[in-house]
């Protein structure tokens, strides 16, 4: 079935909110703070002894303030993401981080009560609580680190003007810096994208004159980005390890995601251990590039120097096309993105650099984001991020307090169909030359989405613990980053010393901190969820669509154990690591036999 031919261009929002200021917007508002006055009545009817019935309506009420909570903070982000220097749309995000923090405030203490409120009588109202039971679960997991009242509406409102305005500066000013790349002997200024593109290019004077224009810009506002990362870390640090007592900083992270320390602990091991397999693809990339060895300028080289130009209209097409192939049902839910217009694919400056999928609220299709060059790069980063729009629209029967999916399955639906549009392009191409550059364009993604992100992590244990241990500069950091490289690679790849500025260029280390595992997370769990696709066919797809389906209603090492995966030991992370340590396999026969 033919697709319809997509249009490059931005999205609207007008399916969240119509209108960004006005009526509409004023009514989402007033919605807001009329369920949180009437939700003041509630505290009374907070006792040990409230029946199921009353407990019933007060949830009702909490699904009520969180979905138009959600709804603004997402406009919010949305807007921003699009005009990140944009006045109006900073001001809006301002006012919108004050709006909730009150909102947040002026009704934490249900979830204060809840935390505190015997076992005894929270299991007897958890019985009643349906799809809203593992929400209620995950509040009481946090009840050991929680603090007074008083204590926890300070530190909502201090956020607002502290470490969210620290991020919303970083976002800022990163976002608008621009690249002077020599392109043929001239300079030429380019946006993040646009660099990013050179560090990929078969030239490998053009890729090292990108990573060292983005690397001098980083290291020439070092020092600034530096201070502002060590305010967010140790903001992290005071909160969570001083005041709530939690055992690490990452463990803060561990709680929120649902992971035993010790299973994010073995995934970490596991990827120490493996970068070996990794030191072996860079030494072999390094014999198809004619080099002694790889310098950090060509981890991503293309094997070929042909590259394939894909228009918006047929990447969509190939994406939704191999969609369909596997589940008419996915394909379906991806199209709805599009249909919406609620993508935005056209790459300019001001624009967020990146890429992502929002599912703001369960009853509204996902907005997704995109830097889209014309490259098969491209297609594979759309058909991510519709994967998670999928997983976002298969959870939408869920309530606005369960249907996001917990951060180490987030990455599920969307590695998936990557390796979908991998298989597709392997199997209608025939050139060997060809297959190996396809093939070998996977691995190059799986040490990004694995070694990389688990050694981003790594850094950040070590970043917080010297911070935390009397505070550190950005030199400091970036000597401590150096090592971390020189860890990850040994002696596999020549590093420069300009690389050691690149901490400062990861949006996740300030946003979310030790969020990066959640991507080897997510590609380790997809090898092996793949393995079993093709081992029994057609049998496989209800089973990956449920797994989908709880989107963040139920906890994720239950949601696994349920499929038929134990995540709790280093050899499950071990099954992931052998399927790359299989393709580096074919690659070498595929030398062998001289392509």
């Amino acid at each position: 079935m033919s697709e319809t031919k997509y249009k490059q261009g931005r999205w609207t929002l007008s399916d969240l909110i119509s209108e960004s200021k006005g009526p509409a917007m004023d009514a989402v508002f007033t919605q807001l703070e009329d369920a949180v006055a009437a939700f003041a009545h509630v505290r009374d009817d907070l006792a040990a002894f409230i029946d199921e019935a009353t407990f019933a309506g007060v949830l009702k009420q909490v699904e009520g303030i969180g979905y138009r909570i959600q709804q603004l903070n997402g406009y919010a982000a949305l807007w921003l993401s699009t005009q990140t220097s944009h006045s109006e749309a900073l001001a809006f995000r301002g006012l919108i981080d004050k709006v909730l923090a009150d909102a947040q405030n002026r009704t934490m203490f249900f979830q204060l009560w809840w935390k505190k409120l015997d076992q005894e009588n929270a299991k007897r109202l958890m019985a009643s609580a349906g799809d809203l039971l593992y929400y209620l679960e995950s509040l009481r997991r946090f009840a050991p680190y929680t603090l007074s009242e008083a204590e926890e509406q300070v530190i909502n409102l201090k956020n607002v003007n502290g470490v969210n305005g620290h991020v919303t500066l970083y976002d800022m000013l990163t976002n608008d810096f621009t690249y002077d790349v020599e392109v043929d002997g001239q300079l030429k200024t380019v946006t993040r994208t646009e660099a990013i593109v050179m560090t990929r290019s078969a030239n490998p004077d053009l890729r090292a004159a990108a990573y060292r224009a983005i690397n001098k810009v980083y290291a020439r506002h070092g020092g600034v980005l530096g201070q502002i990362y060590s305010y967010v870390v140790g903001d992290w640090n005071a909160e969570n390890v001083g005041m709530r007592g939690m055992p690490s900083a990452i463990a803060a992270r561990n709680l929120v995601n649902d992971l035993p320390d010790d299973v994010v602990d073995s995934l970490l091991s596991s990827a120490q251990k493996n970068a070996l397999v990794y030191h072996r693809y860079f030494g072999l990339k390094a014999k198809w590039l004619d080099v002694a060895k790889l310098r950090r300028y060509d981890i991503y080289a293309p094997i070929s120097d042909v590259e394939k130009t894909v228009p918006f209209a047929d990447g969509a097409t190939q994406v939704l096309e191999t969609m369909r192939a596997f589940s008419p049902e996915i394909a379906e839910l991806a199209k709805r993105v599009l249909e919406e217009n609620h993508l935005d694919s056209e790459v300019r400056i001001g624009k967020d650099t990146g890429a992502f999928c929002y599912g703001v609220v369960p009853d509204k299709t996902p907005w997704v984001l995109v830097n889209y060059n014309n490259r098969l790069d491209d297609v594979s980063t759309l058909g991510h991020e519709l994967g998670h729009a999928i997983h976002s629209l298969l959870a939408a029967d869920h309530s606005p307090l369960t249907f996001h999916s917990s951060l180490p399955l987030a990455e599920t639906a969307s590695n998936f169909i990557e390796i979908l549009l991998l298989k597709r392009w392997l199997s209608e191409e025939s050139d060997p030359a060809v297959r190996k550059s396809l093939l070998a364009k996977f691995v190059d993604d799986s040490y990004a989405s694995v070694l990389r992100q688990s050694f981003f992590v790594l850094f950040e244990r070590e970043a917080y613990r010297l911070i935390e241990a009397g505070g550190a500069t950005a030199e400091q950091l970036s000597d401590l980053y150096l090592e971390n490289l020189k860890t990850q690679f040994g002696d596999s790849i020549e590093l420069s010393d300009d690389f050691r500025w690149e901490w400062t260029s990861i949006p996740h280390n300030y946003q979310v901190p030790f969020y990066c595992y959640a991507y080897a997370f997510g590609l380790l769990l997809v090898l092996s969820l793949y393995r079993e696709y093709e081992r029994t066919g057609e049998a496989f797809v209800p089973k990956f669509l449920k797994i989908l389906s709880y989107g963040g209603s139920m906890a994720p090492i239950a949601i696994l154990d349920e499929a038929g995966f134990d995540i709790r030991t280093e050899a499950f992370w071990q099954g992931g690591f052998d399927v790359i340590r299989t393709m580096l396999d074919d690659l070498e026969a595929l030398t062998d036999a001289g392509s």
